[in-house]
């Protein structure tokens, strides 16, 4: 049969994550995932959670509402948005890709912006859907080609994935709030942010007035559950929401309303909060143990986090993906993370940060007296 191939190929981590699964059940012998993008140090506890949840109900039987549940959404505005959005402004999605698939065949636009180093995903979604991708260096460098960004729409993940390099709330809302007013599409997708903050935050409600910004969220990564592909967009745009949802329509009928009701209990219910709260601080304090280890042992690539800090789940490390696997540890080579700086990012690998801290000390400590 003749088919549309799209150009896009599996993601490296995939691939590296098969190679491991492989060698362990041959060898007997254990690794280290680093090379993964979820949060591990613990599970989320959903035991007193599900308890609330009535799987008989019309809720979770029937088709859910296709821009998501009223009542996800009113949650969804109390805890990021402080209530001050619109519901009618807000749209579930099937994780934040399922968004970012949509944003991208909607747009009208001769190019999208990304980082230099940049996650992989945005640049097969863009291969997919035929829209061509150029990088920029720095924020520094967005804010003074911002004349020659007006028909594109730029992606700015903060903390960044790969880097795991987190800026100034201000520094970013200054450059957003400086390509908004040029007309420029803003694509502000920030899925590791809220592992590290609550709803004190204010910056999704700093941002959710201006008319070319869209915010994309996910939960995976800020409760926990990537395997419930659940996520949100927010644009003050209406006929961007409508073609929006149209085309979630036509793509999957709605999102699974299970997650919908698993995630409606975490953020309204004092079991739900519970659960998240308590994710969130054995998750952040062994992130923070983990930085703390590679800052004290030489082994974060520093030259990286000059004007940021390393905050996310992930940071780069001044080892190779060869040298690490070498030491049964799995990580991806920074070089599949970018398309202009391959030569140089090949001597470095990206590690998953959000792993136990005994187990992490355990597999990187042989590196601090290993030579290259």
């Amino acid at each position: 049969m003749k088919i549309n191939k799209s150009g896009a190929r599996f993601s490296a981590i995939v691939g590296i994550g098969e190679k491991i699964k492989k060698l362990s059940k041959e060898t007997g012998e254990e690794y280290l995932y680093l090379n993964r993008g979820v949060n591990s140090v613990c599970n989320i506890d959903l035991k007193e959670v599900i308890e609330e949840i009535d799987f008989n109900s019309p809720a979770l039987q029937v088709y859910p509402q296709n821009s998501g549940m009223d009542e996800l959404k009113r949650a969804i505005n109390q805890e990021f948005f402080g209530n001050h959005a619109s519901i009618d402004n807000l749209t579930v999605t099937a994780g934040s890709m399922g968004g970012l698939d949509l944003i991208s065949q909607i747009l009208d636009v001769e190019k999208i912006w990304l980082p230099v180093f940049y996650w992989g995903a945005y640049g097969h979604i863009s291969t997919i859907r035929k829209v061509e991708n150029e990088m920029y260096d720095s924020f520094d460098d967005l804010k003074e080609d911002i004349p020659s960004l007006r028909d594109a729409a730029v992606v700015i993940c903060d903390p960044n994935n790969p880097l795991g390099n987190k800026y100034e709330d201000e520094q970013i809302l200054a450059l957003i709030r400086a390509l908004n007013d040029a007309g420029v599409i803003v694509i502000f997708d920030s899925p590791y942010r809220r592992v590290f903050s609550d709803n004190n935050d204010t910056m999704f409600q700093d941002l959710m007035n201006l008319p070319n910004v869209i915010i994309i969220e996910s939960f995976s990564k800020s409760v926990g559950l990537s395997g419930q592909r659940l996520g949100f967009i927010h644009s003050v745009n209406k006929e961007f929401n409508d073609e929006f949802r149209l085309r979630l329509l036509y793509s999957c009928n709605g999102v699974n309303a299970f997650a919908q009701l698993l995630v409606h209990q975490l953020l309204i219910s004092e079991k739900g909060k519970k659960a998240v709260r308590e994710f969130k601080e054995k998750t952040t304090t062994d992130i923070r143990k983990n930085i703390d280890f590679l800052k004290e042992k030489k082994l974060l690539a520093g030259e990286f986090y000059q004007n940021s800090e390393p905050t996310g789940i992930f940071v780069i490390i001044n080892k190779s993906e060869e040298k690490l696997f070498q030491h049964h540890i799995g990580s991806v080579s920074l070089s599949f993370f970018t398309r202009t700086r391959k030569e140089e990012a090949s001597r470095y690998a990206r590690i998953c940060v959000s792993v136990p801290h005994n187990d992490f000390v355990r597999f990187l400590s042989p590196l601090t007296t290993s030579a290259d």
